[in-house]
């Protein structure tokens, strides 16, 4: 399968008016890409009390979505993704857990958010783009550190990626079932260690 490149996928922050076309593209996503990892009761349970759009992280300006330009002029959002200076470390606008303090780079990890990418566009390379887009903003933002609260279904994204699992979590969804994830964590290469190493 050919990968996505800068050419034919755009890279913007989202706006308010992208929420419900992105609450569909993440139904989508988690319906399509999660099944092999969790039940339908977790899936449904988490669609309603977890997964969904975080409208702080658009309000922040930090929230992307990736779109694909289809024919007769019209646009696709086939991924989206962001990062957050603020403690909350998942879920969307209806999830009960949400803490909206700001963090502080010189001793917090920012956290990676909210990524989901539609089925038909999977592994082809939209969430490594929107996920070098975040890293590269939460550095410039001052941060050393970044963390994560991933799904079993992005673990391995993840990894490849340069993060390491740091605990097993399970989050209560409101139907009485427990959605497994696993915290992940990554650490900026300092660029002037990598510079003396040289």
């Amino acid at each position: 399968m050919k990968l996505v490149t800068a050419t034919n996928i755009h890279i913007r922050k989202a706006t308010p008016a992208d929420v419900p076309r992105l609450r569909e593209m993440i139904e989508a996503s988690v319906r399509g890409l999660q099944i092999e990892n969790y039940s339908p009761a977790q899936i449904e349970g988490a669609l309603k009390s977890v997964y969904g759009v975080d409208s702080q992280l658009i309000a922040d300006g930090t929230y992307l979505v990736a779109e694909f330009s289809e024919s007769e002029g019209r646009v696709a959002i086939v991924g989206c993704g962001g990062w957050s200076k603020r403690k909350t470390l998942y879920g969307g606008d209806q999830y009960a857990g949400r803490e909206d303090s700001l963090l502080d780079p010189a001793w917090d990890a920012a956290k990676i958010r909210a990524f989901f990418v539609h089925p038909k566009w999977a592994r082809r390379g939209i969430g490594g783009l929107i996920l070098e887009a975040c890293e590269n903003a939460a550095r410039e933002a001052g941060f050393t550190r970044l963390e994560m609260g991933a799904t079993l279904s992005g673990v391995a994204f993840y990894r490849a990626k340069g993060y390491a699992a740091v605990e097993n979590q399970e989050v209560p969804l409101g139907n009485g079932e427990a959605l497994p994830i696993v915290k992940m964590a990554k650490e900026f290469k300092s660029e002037v260690r990598m510079q003396k190493s040289e």
